[in-house]
């Protein structure tokens, strides 16, 4: 137990090395959520729409990425696409895989808030003239994306969690800093500790402005 005497020197010295790490990885769920929501929405307002090709488009995408490890899709997109002539860097991989994988979670989050959202709503955007598409922007929407909030902040904290995976690709997020740490000092058990306090905390904060965004559209529905 001598390392405990050390450990305040310790996490000192790596401190600046895992703050950078946790910009990385901030930065990387950030960007993979908004992605995720680029790819996500459309998809969602798809798999409920009358339009049987389309629908059936978007399921199958929902269902590759759901049905198939973020790790592997890492490796196809990073390792296996330049096989056939297309490459990308290591940080615009891991934001590709992470938003396509962050997609189709939240497709299902959406199309489910859709789902809730009562059948006579629709009934009276078509009674006041709408058509398909105004009555679900006007009126369907801004029903379900509040039910959808807490999934919402879930993806994204599952994101925050999930770009350890992006350490594969040697990008310098908080778990390859961490590692980096671990291999210099020879410390892993207050290292990884430290690390997972991070994530942890991330987490903690996003909770808390779910739970701040949740009061907001109920006092807004009230």
């Amino acid at each position: 137990m001598s390392w405990l005497s050390e450990l305040p020197a310790l996490l000192r010295e790596a401190a600046p090395v895992m703050a950078r790490g946790t910009g990385y990885t901030l930065a990387f769920a950030v960007a993979a959520m908004v992605g995720g929501l680029v790819l996500g929405f459309p998809a969602a307002v798809l798999r409920v729409a009358p339009w049987r090709p389309l629908r059936w488009l978007a399921s199958l995408y929902v269902s590759v990425f759901r049905g198939t490890p973020l790790l592997v899709q890492l490796f196809v997109i990073y390792y296996g696409l330049p096989s056939i002539g297309i490459e990308f860097g290591p940080v615009t991989a891991g934001v590709l895989a992470l938003s396509l994988n962050a997609g189709a979670y939240l497709s299902e989050s959406l199309r489910g808030a859709i789902l809730g959202v009562r059948q006579g709503q629709w009934h009276a955007g078509f009674s006041l003239g709408l058509t398909y598409g105004q009555t679900l922007g006007l009126v369907i929407l801004p029903q379900a994306l509040r039910v959808a909030v807490p999934a919402l902040s879930n993806t994204l904290i599952s994101l925050i969690k999930d770009t350890a995976l992006v350490s594969f690709l040697a990008v310098s997020e908080l778990m390859s800093s961490t590692q980096e740490l671990v291999a210099v000092t020879f410390r892993p058990m207050p290292l990884y500790v430290a690390a997972a306090a991070v994530y942890w905390v991330l987490s903690l904060l996003f909770e808390a402005l779910q739970r701040r965004a949740e009061r907001h559209f109920n006092r807004a529905q009230g």
